[in-house]
């Protein structure tokens, strides 16, 4: 008879690495705490991955968005498989953006924050200057009571 190799021993029980080291695939995060309580966490542009800010400008259809991005540029943007579906962009939302590296003028829409989400970003001085439109209403209504 043959005598076959024996199998490898089966690896360790457990997470390969330690539960407080950092995953690098969750995205950067806000915690969201409202009342003494955390609400959510809200999603932020993973500099490392190119991501920006942008504020969707103009509908063109076809899953595709006129977008005025941070750093100035104005970019086709385009809602990309899964989200198709899902994601409902508006003019005037705040976008998180992933530009193309091949082509300046197109970009990809990775997120959508609602209104709420935005105004709190803007209040938590989270956002450029250049794309801040949330928070030139409260500022308006602090002026006016003086």
């Amino acid at each position: 008879m043959e005598q076959f190799p024996s199998p490898p021993p089966d690896p360790p029980e457990g997470p390969a690495t330690p539960p407080d080291a950092p995953d690098a695939e969750s995205p950067t995060t806000v915690e969201v705490v409202e009342g003494g309580e955390e609400v959510g966490r809200l999603p932020l542009p993973r500099r490392d991955r190119g991501e920006i800010f942008g504020v969707a400008s103009q509908l063109m259809g076809a899953a595709r968005i006129r977008v005025m991005c941070e750093d100035g540029v104005s970019r086709m943007g385009r809602i990309t498989g899964k989200m198709k579906k899902k994601m409902w962009v508006r003019e005037g939302d705040l976008l998180i953006l992933r530009p193309w590296g091949f082509q300046e003028g197109k970009c990809d829409i990775l997120f959508r924050y609602s209104r709420t989400q935005a105004t709190y970003l803007a209040r938590r001085d989270l956002l450029p200057a250049s794309v801040n439109v949330f928070g030139e209403a409260d500022a308006a209504k602090g002026t006016s009571a003086d």
